[in-house]
């Protein structure tokens, strides 16, 4: 009898692979269409760091002092997006995101590369301050 002592580690092996199934994350997406505008409107600038928690289970933090840029509207409010941060939206995968407000209140993220709408549980108001755009 030839030495078969390499059949029970394989079992093993075999029974690890597929007891580890991986468990995916999605990101909630509408599809919207962006309006850009040749008027923009002002800019904004978040007063205080504000923390976001979405749906799958990650944060995000939007840093203080940041300015926020309006890029267009979507039917759920207005886009903005900076350079002062990278802002990505994380699940299974990681989007660019930029930032959707209605109401003064952060109602969502559009996934520009998507062109969708992920959008927040629970709007969060932000404290932030409107800037005129220079004429």
């Amino acid at each position: 009898m030839k030495n078969k002592t390499w059949i029970i580690p394989m079992f093993c092996l075999f029974l690890l692979l597929n007891a580890c199934a991986f468990d995916i994350v999605r990101v909630k997406q509408i599809p919207v269409s962006l309006e850009s505008s040749h008027n923009p409107k002002s800019s904004l600038e978040l007063q205080e760091e504000a923390t976001v928690r979405m749906e799958s289970g990650y944060s995000r933090t939007l840093k203080a002092k940041t300015r926020w840029e309006y890029v267009g509207k979507i039917s759920n409010g207005d886009v903005f997006k900076t350079k002062d941060q990278v802002l990505t939206v994380e699940a299974s995968n990681i989007y660019e995101a930029y930032i959707v407000i209605s109401s003064e209140k952060l109602v969502g993220f559009y996934l520009p590369i998507e062109k969708s709408f992920s959008p927040l549980s629970e709007p969060k108001v932000l404290n932030m301050m409107m800037i005129e755009r220079e004429q």
